[in-house]
């Protein structure tokens, strides 16, 4: 009756949503199917730290680390509730650990990608103008969609070549860009001018004058991007990615690219090694005769 009084419990004192209470109730019943006792007559005390252990050994061999983090959540709740009922001096499962979940390795474009979408003629059209410079913004300084979206006029030295960026947290950073990009700047600053004058509150605007939206500048780049790549994704974030990449391609340190977007640990940066090594690799098979 253990069981039953954790999910009462659950439902009707903290109030849990039936979806959180149906998988606690799912992930219970499974342990007990594998100790091989009934439900109603499981009783906590009688469990080992070894059970706990073999199950969960048991549960990778099919199960992704997600799912048995879960499972390892709906157990550690239970004992909880048993050591708060009085049920229950020790605590088995304080030495658990949940397994690791698999990053995915980070999806980038090719130098020849970027190549070709960057250096196809831009029509006299001011939001081919923009988008372009988007484009290139994205891939030349691994910013956030938010934060190209938050830009401000005075956020953009070209005196310096500097951007001045709003990250997450409020941090603010500071991200150089070379004279090819600011030439783009200008020519953008140019034919904004033309159509809305110089006060438009927002560095990027669309063509009624009113500041971009996030989804706008999504579709544009999964359209435009999607001209010359066949990625299952086509977004900003993997220009973003695609620029952390090109960085350490190309020998920049892994500090300084942490500092360039703006990620709080190294551990975040670290991702894209694997990325890099894979590049590598390719590099290795197709140059060494005895790869």
């Amino acid at each position: 009756m253990v069981i039953k009084q954790f999910l009462d419990y659950i439902q009707f004192e903290k109030h849990y949503s039936v979806h959180t209470i149906l998988a606690y109730r799912n992930d219970l019943l499974q342990f007990c199917s594998y100790l091989g006792v009934d439900a109603d007559a499981f009783d906590p005390v009688l469990v080992t730290e070894l059970d706990v252990r073999e199950w969960l050994i048991q549960l990778l061999q099919s199960e992704t680390p997600q799912t048995v983090n879960r499972k390892i959540s709906s157990l550690k709740a239970l004992w909880r509730f048993c050591m708060k009922m009085g049920m229950l001096e020790k605590d088995i499962l304080r030495k658990i650990i949940s397994p690791k979940k698999k990053r995915p390795i980070p999806v980038f474009y090719k130098d020849s990608e970027m190549d070709e979408i960057l250096s196809q003629p831009v029509p006299d059209d001011f939001e081919a103008v923009r988008d372009h410079l988007i484009i290139r913004m994205f891939y030349e300084t691994g910013i956030r969609r938010s934060e190209l979206v938050g830009l401000k006029d005075t956020d953009v030295d070209l005196a310096d070549c500097t951007l001045l960026v709003l990250g997450k947290r409020n941090k603010q950073r500071m991200i150089p860009f070379g004279e090819g990009l600011a030439s783009e700047i200008r020519n953008y600053m140019d034919a904004r001018m033309q159509l809305f004058g110089s006060d438009t509150g927002s560095f990027f605007v669309r063509k009624n004058g009113k500041p971009l939206y996030p989804n706008l500048v999504y579709n544009m780049v999964h359209k435009r991007m999607s001209q010359v790549s066949t990625l299952h994704r086509q977004s900003p974030h993997v220009l973003r990615h695609t620029f952390a990449t090109t960085m350490l391609n190309h020998g920049a340190d892994m500090d300084a690219v942490k500092e360039l977007l703006g990620h709080a640990s190294l551990a975040a940066t670290q991702i894209y090694t694997h990325a890099t090594f894979d590049e590598i690799h390719n590099i290795y098979k197709h140059a060494h005769p005895r790869a």
